[in-house]
């Protein structure tokens, strides 16, 4: 296995993966493109000392942007959907 901070990325925090993280108790994390759920799973378990229900993995494909006449492409990456079992959870905001 990889070392947790190659795994993880960074935390998703849209509108949508907020309101999962309410009602469902599940996180959203950019993870590596090479990662697999059971990696995914260790990481997360790892880094915040949680129990993973569940590991849900998704591709993102890149987007086409335009600047002017120039035109682009975003990056393509790889998210992970981390459900928490009952009475687990990550605070993302350094809160207390």
């Amino acid at each position: 296995m990889a070392h947790i901070t190659d795994v993880l990325k960074k935390p998703v925090l849209t509108e949508k993966s907020l309101m999962l993280q309410q009602a469902e108790n599940k996180y959203t994390f950019d993870v590596e493109i090479t990662a697999n759920k059971t990696e995914v799973k260790q990481a997360v378990e790892k880094m915040f000392d949680v129990k993973v229900e569940s590991v849900n993995i998704m591709n993102v494909a890149p987007k086409t942007k335009r600047m002017g006449k120039y035109v682009g492409k975003t990056n393509k990456r790889r998210k992970a959907i981390v459900k928490l079992k009952e009475g687990s959870e990550i605070n993302l905001f350094g809160e207390e």
